[in-house]
């Protein structure tokens, strides 16, 4: 029986369910679409709850990947058969069988233009958390003029828990990643002031907690919790937002001189088609039964895992790559067993 696996995604999950895969004695072949796998790792400075280089996680997980075979500048673009005899046809004309599939395709950032009273695309020195994070990599927060500002703004759940764009769940790592880039701005600005306007504060995770009270006691970060319904430009550049202070119910304006959007997580739901995948009501993929199959499809033989089925931080995303990884060596253990029963029994009867 075909042992092969096609992994679609290069991110995290898809890199983490490869290299578990390959240890377990699979061949495993990945497709990415980009020109280098990593996903949105590669365009991030440091992760939190404690600081690892994106770069390090990237090099770990690539280092796993053995002898696995990566298709890059590729995508899915046909998906025939069941398992364990798939056939999955690449954008580049390529057929590979397959016994199983992972997908990992990620997710995508809320595109902050849809929030229009933010000035995203409109004022200079209105920027996303993507923008700001390759900024701290390069050591260089600056406003469009090139100063380094003295006070800046974080929005928190732009895109998220909003009904006004259809997305009304919570994409689970805005405000840990305000509070580390809080920190990082301040690491790298010491005198630079850093406000947070925040719904709510969701911090679940280990370390993370400690995370949030270390941005207020140590760096002087200050959380408002707020909403801002406008934000206009000054005769400087500087930003004037209006907001009210839902604790106070009192109205608040604040002047910034850079405004960062906190974008949340979109579901990234473009093989629902070709795979045969259904998606939930929040555009991700629905798996076969979020509580006891939860890296499974409803089609056999095709599996899923990271933030193709939600929100989830990097670290749970590797583990939920490697747990993916785990289900579809069990379920190609049963159908070799399986196949090599009804083989056996074909040459009983034939010997008959």
């Amino acid at each position: 029986m075909n042992k092969k696996v096609v992994v679609i995604g290069g991110g995290p999950a898809g890199m983490a369910a490869a290299g578990k895969l390959q240890e377990f004695g699979h061949d495993v072949v990945l497709i990415e679409k980009k020109a280098e796998v990593g996903g949105h790792l590669n365009k991030w400075y440091k992760v939190f709850p404690d600081f690892t280089d994106a770069a390090e996680i990237i090099a770990n997980l690539k280092q796993g990947l053995g002898k696995t075979r990566i298709v890059n500048n590729a995508t899915v673009t046909r998906i025939k058969g069941m398992a364990p005899n798939f056939k999955v046809t690449t954008s580049t004309g390529e057929e590979i069988d397959a016994a199983a599939i992972l997908v990992a395709t990620g997710f995508k950032h809320f595109d902050a233009a849809f929030k229009e009273e933010y000035g995203y695309g409109i004022y200079d020195n209105c920027i996303t958390s993507v923008e700001l994070d390759a900024m701290l990599k390069a050591q260089s927060v600056k406003t469009r003029s090139g100063k380094a500002p003295k006070k800046v703004a974080m929005v928190h759940c732009v895109g998220s828990r909003d009904e006004k764009v259809n997305n009304n769940y919570c994409s689970r790592v805005c405000c840990t990643n305000a509070i580390k880039v809080g920190i990082e701005i301040k690491q790298q600005n010491p005198d630079c002031e850093i406000y947070c306007l925040y719904m709510d504060i969701r911090v679940f995770g280990r370390g993370y907690e400690e995370l949030y009270r270390t941005s207020q006691e140590k760096y002087g970060v200050q959380f408002i919790r707020g909403r801002l319904s406008e934000a206009g430009e000054k005769n400087d550049g500087s930003l004037l937002l209006r907001l009210e202070d839902t604790l106070t119910a009192k109205p608040m304006r604040l002047t910034v001189d850079l405004l960062v959007l906190m974008v949340g997580m979109e579901g990234n739901a473009e093989l629902a088609e070709v795979a045969g995948l259904s998606v939930g009501c929040d555009r991700f993929y629905t798996t076969a039964h979020q509580q006891y199959s939860n890296n499974a499809s409803a089609r056999e033989g095709i599996f899923l895992a990271g933030t193709a089925t939600g929100p989830k931080a990097i670290v749970e995303s590797i583990t939920d790559g490697r747990s993916a990884a785990a289900e579809i060596a069990a379920f190609l253990a049963i159908n070799k067993a399986i196949f090599a029963s009804s083989i056996n029994e074909q040459l009983h009867l034939t010997k008959v």
